[in-house]
């Protein structure tokens, strides 16, 4: 499986969706089944499939905001992956209930995948969340990437981890494959030339004590929306502990602006294995205020990631959408008027 370059994505910017939604409720098209190629690895090296050395772990939220997004990013996965049979997704959500109907969409989309769907309690990470400069980063979801290591099984001891506003055009073990060196607990593409100053307040860099947390690193941005994590190590390490005493912190004083990333930067920054750009071309979505159009990074790209204020399906849906958004449109397992049965 090819990953795109930037000149061959541009040609599928032409596609134009017309097909108008055909109910408010969230009905989705069942997805075509991928097998896997003669080449991948056996799953039956343990009587308990999802604790296999071959699979290939996912792990992912999922709540009706972003369950379009959710459908069309699993898609991605298992059509551009050369043993999709080999992928296991781990579904994170936050009720019983809620679990009950995503895993009636996800089973009648995808009959076949293997997952598993775990619920997070949001009631100790809601005392930690302080506002940020969009709402909708405050949703107690978006920290549960922090309590991976206690929410999936023991026997997971490396999990990918994707945002739902993701779509891969390459083949997802490749990334999963990464290397963590130097006991290194995570790996991620690291962006050296954002101003990393930006992410904190000036309460948090005026006070020695704090600013320390950076000495003897080299600390650079990188997205949490796109991560391969040791689960291993953060288990022995202790991490969850580790950002949610930043985040405790945070509620006294207000040393950052923006939502579940500060914490993994504090934590993390500096001390990660890197990862080729290619894997996250973020930032699709625009800024966190207007949602701005913007373009793709130069270089290659395996991974399209719609981080910001923006979302494809929503621009999509009111007529407005950027360009790059025909990349993400096909792979929208929404169901419209264009795949009504006659």
């Amino acid at each position: 499986m090819h990953s795109l370059s930037s000149s061959k994505l541009l040609i599928f910017i032409t596609i134009v969706i017309t097909c108008t939604i055909t109910t408010k409720s969230l009905q989705f098209r069942e997805a075509p089944k991928f097998y896997n190629s003669q080449n991948c690895p056996s799953m039956h090296d343990n009587s308990i499939k999802i604790c296999s050395d071959n699979a290939v772990h996912v792990a992912m939220t999922l709540d009706v905001s972003y369950l379009r997004g959710s459908m069309a990013a699993i898609l991605s996965v298992l059509q551009h992956s050369s043993c999709p049979e080999n992928t296991i997704f781990h579904f994170v959500a936050s009720s019983i209930a809620d679990i009950t109907k995503l895993n009636i969409t996800i089973i009648k989309s995808f009959p076949y995948l293997h997952f598993q769907t775990y619920p997070f309690d949001i009631s100790p990470v809601s005392r930690l969340i302080s506002t940020s400069i969009r709402s909708a980063l405050d949703c107690p979801l978006n920290y549960a990437r922090n309590y991976l290591a206690e929410i999936l099984p023991i026997c997971v001891k490396k999990v990918v981890y994707l945002d739902s506003d993701v779509i891969l055009v390459d083949d997802i073990a490749k990334l999963s494959e990464t290397l963590l060196p130097n006991d290194a607990v995570l790996a991620a593409p690291e962006y050296c030339n954002a101003n990393f100053t930006t992410y904190f307040t000036p309460t948090f860099w005026s006070n020695p004590s704090l600013s320390l947390a950076f000495a003897n690193r080299k600390p650079c941005y990188f997205n949490t929306g796109v991560m391969v994590i040791d689960l291993e190590r953060w288990r022995g390490g202790d991490y969850t502990t580790r950002i949610v005493e930043w985040m405790e912190l945070q509620k006294r004083m207000r040393i950052y602006e923006l939502g579940s990333l500060p914490p993994f930067l504090l934590v993390f920054a500096g001390n990660i294995a890197n990862v080729d750009h290619r894997w996250n071309q973020h930032g699709l979505g625009g800024d966190n205020f207007r949602g701005l159009c913007r373009d793709l990074h130069p270089g290659p790209v395996s991974l399209l990631h719609w981080s910001g204020k923006g979302k494809p399906w929503v621009r999509l849906d009111e007529k407005k959408p950027c360009p790059l958004d025909a990349l993400w449109a096909p792979y929208d397992l929404l169901q419209t008027s264009c795949f009504l049965d006659s």
